[in-house]
Formats: structure tokens, sequence, C-alpha cells
């Protein structure tokens, strides 16, 4: 059974670096969480190193920008690693054509800016539908409406055979306290509808590889067994740790705040019946990073 704990502090000695979710655990979409700063801060502070590791479908520069926005220091990380680049990177070595039928919001064209890590790179277009070799996917045109209303363009994709390539895994997320589909909502519906996906965040092993890549840029040569993943997320962050073999810490006051009964802390029983239904077993849990 996941041990509970109440401040990061209580094990991080037993690792030299954090592969630490963003949404839901630093920020709430809207502003910074002051407690999980300052336990991202002190966690620098011992001589541990913080990877940002998140399903943002956009650049790394993108990410910074947009958290030192919302109130996030740069004395709180080292590097970030998103699946957008793990998913540019696989787009730009031709894996769903050249021609690519972008569904997305206007902020995220970034996503298909140059990327310098893949030599000799496709040249990618956005098409109509009916042009496309493939189709692109950062989250719903508009991430508040359920992704079914995307179900004629999913179709047409899927009767044309055509590969998705999905930048965001996740679900939902929480904007302060409003809820949005995410770009993992399409891809799980696509797939529901006979469409191939092809994902590169939480949990698939690209980002992973990434991660490893971007600590390694660092000089740092930490083993898996002293890298400790952080999020909140049970089929992403938690399920692409325990896959990868590292140790996770569930912050079950994010996504699964309410099913865990998560004030300060969540409550056990609430907790324990969640990991089983999902089948997870952490080894730790807090109910909000600090």
């Amino acid at each position: 059974m996941t041990q509970i704990i109440t401040s990061l502090s209580q094990i991080q000695d037993d690792y030299d670096a954090l592969f630490c979710d963003l949404w839901g655990c630093v920020h709430d979409g809207v502003r910074a969480l002051p407690a999980a700063v300052a336990a991202l801060q002190a966690f620098r502070a011992a001589g541990g190193t913080v990877v940002l590791l998140t399903n943002a479908p956009r650049p790394r520069a993108s990410v910074a920008e947009q958290i030192a926005g919302m109130g996030v220091p740069d004395d709180a990380w080292d590097t970030i690693a998103t699946s957008g680049d793990a998913a540019r990177s696989a787009m730009f070595t031709g894996a769903v054509g050249s021609k690519v039928y972008f569904i997305g919001e206007g902020r995220d064209h970034p996503f298909f800016e140059p990327l310098n890590i893949v030599s000799d790179p496709v040249d990618i277009s956005m098409v109509p539908m009916a042009e496309a070799d493939g189709v692109v996917v950062t989250g719903p045109f508009d991430p508040n409406q359920p992704p079914d209303v995307l179900r004629p363009q999913l179709l047409e994709a899927k009767t044309r055979g055509l590969k998705m390539l999905n930048a965001n895994p996740d679900i939902v997320v929480d904007r302060g306290d409003h809820r949005e589909y995410c770009g993992g909502a399409v891809a799980q519906l696509y797939e529901q509808m006979g469409g191939t996906v092809l994902s590169f965040g939480k949990p698939h092993p690209p980002v992973y590889d990434l991660a490893r890549r971007r600590l390694a840029e660092l000089g740092d040569g930490v083993p898996d067994e002293r890298i400790l993943a952080v999020g909140d997320g049970i089929a992403t962050d938690v399920k692409g740790a325990l896959l990868e073999g590292l140790d996770v810490l569930f912050v079950s006051g994010g996504l699964a705040a309410a099913e865990t009964a998560t004030n300060t802390d969540p409550d056990p029983a609430k907790l324990e019946s969640y990991l089983n239904e999902h089948q997870m077993n952490p080894p730790y849990t807090i109910g909000y990073l600090r």
C-alpha cells in the first residue's frame, strides 16, 4: 500500500532528481502553487535536480515562458521535457507524412517551428483533411467542448486510413476550477473509432527518454533508482513512471482530489479504493506537493 507523506522533505534524501509534472502539481493552470514552488526550491538547494516533465504540446521554451507568467520562478527548476518536443521529433522524421491536418488551438502553432535535434527534417505543411497524409493533435479546437464534436473530421481521417500523432495524452486538466479537454480525449475517441494513434507524452516511453536526455545534458549521471517522478495523473504520471521502473509520488489533490477526498491530505480509505480501482500502487502519495 502507498505511503502517505506530508512533505517532500521526508523522502527527498533518497533521490537526486525529480521528474515533476506541472499542471496540477506546480500550478493550477492559472497561477503557481506557492507550497509546491517552495518544495522544489528546497530540493534544489539540497543538491537535487528538477526536470519539469509535462504533457504540454509545445516546445520547452514556450512552456518556460508560460510558467514564468504564472509565477513559477527560474530557481524552482533546472530543465524542461515536453511531450510536444518528443512528438515534434517524430513528426519531423516523417511519422505521419509531410502534409498534416492540424487539430488544436492557435496558441499551439509553435509545435510546427523547426527542431534542431532532427537532422534533415521533413518539410511539414498544414493542409485540409482531403490533402493530408496524417493528423497532428495538440488538443481540441475548443477545450471546453467534448471531443465528440470532432467526430465528422475523425471519421474522414479514419476512412482515409490516416495515422494520428497525439502530442498530449492528458484526457482532461483543471484550469483553476474549470475542467478542460486535452489531446488525449481526441486521441481516445479516434482509437475507439478504429483509428491509429501515435502518442508521445506520459505514460509513453519517448517523453521519458527525452527527460533522461535533458537530465544528462546537465552533466548529471543519475541512475533510475535515484529519480522520483511526481504527478497527479493516475493514467499518465503514475502509470508512466511505474512502467519506466521509477519511484513515483502521487499528488492526490490534483485531478483525483474529489475521488480521494483530499483536503490537506487524502482520506486513506478513499485513496486505497481509488488506487485499487486503477490498479496502481505508487510508493508514495501526498495531498499537495509541499
